[in-house]
């Protein structure tokens, strides 16, 4: 004998298995298979109304309360322009600090490169002594290039 009411095919396009047990996503109200039950497994356009982490500013490290339906990352940006508090000394600190040695480059880099010949800090472009013209004029450290 055959049950024809029993069972839903899976939502997801890529799929329509017939499901004797289906699942109930409860965001977006559609039934899938146990393969699609996960909010990423079906791509859920309506997964961040399910989200319950409150998000923390990386500025200022405090909560930024964010109310059901809003989306956290234009929430989280909102503060940051806004009423923000940032640590003293925190909004002049530079991520770039290093400037290059060579005379007429304006290059700065996160990380000090030292030149072993002369010891100054370069950019990566300048970073080899034959590159910055080394004031110690000492023999290359390779014969390559």
């Amino acid at each position: 004998m055959e049950f024809p009411d029993l069972g839903k095919h899976c939502s997801e396009k890529t799929c329509k298995q017939l499901d004797f047990l289906p699942l109930k996503c409860d965001a977006c109200k559609q039934d899938f298979c146990k393969d699609h039950f996960n909010y990423a497994a079906h791509k859920c356009p309506l997964a961040f109304t399910k989200d319950v982490r409150v998000p923390v500013c990386p500025l200022c490290d405090s909560p930024v309360p964010v109310k059901k339906g809003e989306i956290p990352d234009v929430v989280v940006s909102a503060h940051m322009d806004g009423e923000c508090r940032r640590p003293p000394g925190q909004e002049t600190a530079k991520v770039f600090t290093f400037c290059c040695s060579r005379e007429g480059c304006r290059r700065r880099e996160m990380l000090r490169v030292v030149c072993e010949e002369c010891r100054g800090s370069f950019c990566l472009q300048h970073r080899h002594p034959l590159d910055h013209g080394c004031a110690r004029g000492g023999r290359p450290a390779s014969s390559a290039g």
